[in-house]
């Protein structure tokens, strides 16, 4: 039985795996220690610097080279990649879509853009992602298979696909997922935004759904400043997506023919010379992450009521933001702690608000969260940049 634990013996722990500060210490900062300068100013030198330039190119070689996947095509931000993801894989006005409710507003943002409805699932404590068992449960209960698909009984709604997120950069449980997705004739599209660097039984995440999604956001693993990629191992499907997210515009040497409806999603030159610099350290990113995380852990073992969450099962997780999990009979403690790390100039948050709690989704459709709401209580993110499993200092 825990017992809870003082304030004061959780910044101690915190402050014994940081390195000494002298000021505020953010939940994640980027890191710019290598061929970023180079590589911006030689954008701005030749003045290529928009749409078109050899960096795009390098950047999306370079990332369908790491993650194994065949194409790899960046865009402008992580929620456009969702959006064209969820597009090209067939989701249209009126259907469902499932994801969990624990995630960042993004997903269900992307699906809305569709004119579907997010249909929010439970999560599970040792992945803090999609639980595939109680989704097959939850799926054998309330859907119905008809000859063009699955369908939910109790709105009448067709059920094209299932978002998993791969929480904090850690794998959701992909085999039973896929095994249930399989059964259910419903489309996996990966929302692999916080996950680069993160690998599943030995392959990146990105590759069990037909299509996945990046981000490099500024306070991501690596960076572009602003930007997402796509990923596919369909060759003709990624084909198409370069093509619809770069205007639909059919070459030519001078004439603007476009040949349907396409959206300007297209990564400038100048993020991905950022990113290829970025791309060029992550195994080093990743190592120190992984060093970080182990003082976490070290830290914590002791400390009944509350400990630090390490990556699942058959997972090699990048660690993107380190979290804390506080037993359920320690709950309350939470905003104590998140008050008194802040105060302390440690920065910290909780997880996002659950999606069906937002007054845009309050309506759709969802399945008992109980597990989703059990982590939003308990659930502390702590600092987690590179810097701090290095010592790294930008350059």
């Amino acid at each position: 039985m825990s017992t809870e634990f003082s304030t004061q013996v959780v910044l101690d722990a915190l402050q014994s795996a940081l390195p000494p500060r002298h000021a505020f210490l953010p939940l994640h900062e980027p890191t710019f220690s290598g061929n970023e300068w180079t590589y911006v100013k030689e954008c701005l030198d030749t003045g290529w610097v928009s749409s078109v330039g050899k960096f795009v190119d390098r950047f999306e070689e370079d990332l369908a080279a790491y993650t194994g996947a065949k194409r790899a095509i960046a865009v402008v931000n992580g929620t456009a990649a969702l959006h064209i993801c969820l597009l090209l894989a067939g989701v249209k006005p009126g259907d469902e879509v499932l994801m969990p409710a624990l995630t960042f507003i993004a997903t269900a943002n992307a699906v809305s853009y569709c004119g579907a409805f997010p249909h929010f699932i439970d999560s599970e404590e040792k992945t803090l992602g999609v639980a595939p068992q109680k989704l097959a449960a939850y799926l054998d209960e309330i859907t119905e298979q008809r000859p063009n698909g699955c369908y939910n009984r109790l709105t009448g709604r067709y059920i094209k696909a299932v978002v998993p997120m791969h929480t904090f950069g850690h794998p959701v449980d992909l085999d039973p997922l896929l095994e249930a997705c399989q059964k259910f004739n419903i489309t996996i599209i990966e929302d692999a935004a916080e996950s680069l660097g993160s690998f599943y039984k030995g392959r990146h995440t990105g590759q069990w759904g037909l299509l996945s999604a990046l981000s490099f956001n500024g306070n991501k693993t690596i960076t572009t400043g602003g930007g997402g990629a796509i990923l596919t191992n369909d060759e003709e499907l990624g084909h198409l997506t370069k093509h619809i997210t770069t205007t639909a515009k059919v070459p030519h040497r001078w004439e603007f023919n476009h040949d349907m409806i396409g959206y300007n999603y297209r990564m400038p030159n100048i993020n991905a010379a950022l990113g290829c610099a970025q791309l060029e350290q992550l195994p080093g990113f990743l190592s120190a992450k992984r060093e970080l995380a182990e003082r976490y852990r070290r830290a914590f073992t002791d400390i009944p009521g509350i400990r630090f969450f390490s990556e699942p099962a058959n997972s090699q997780s990048n660690y993107w933001l380190n979290t804390l999990l506080l037993d359920e009979e320690c709950a309350g403690q939470r905003d104590a702690l998140l008050e008194a790390t802040n105060d302390a100039g440690i920065m910290t948050r909780p997880a996002w608000t659950l999606m069906h709690k937002l007054p845009m989704f309050a309506a759709c459709p969802k399945m008992d969260l109980s597990y989703a709401e059990s982590l939003e209580r308990r659930l502390i993110n702590i600092p987690s940049s590179v810097m701090l499993g290095t010592g790294l200092s930008n350059a």
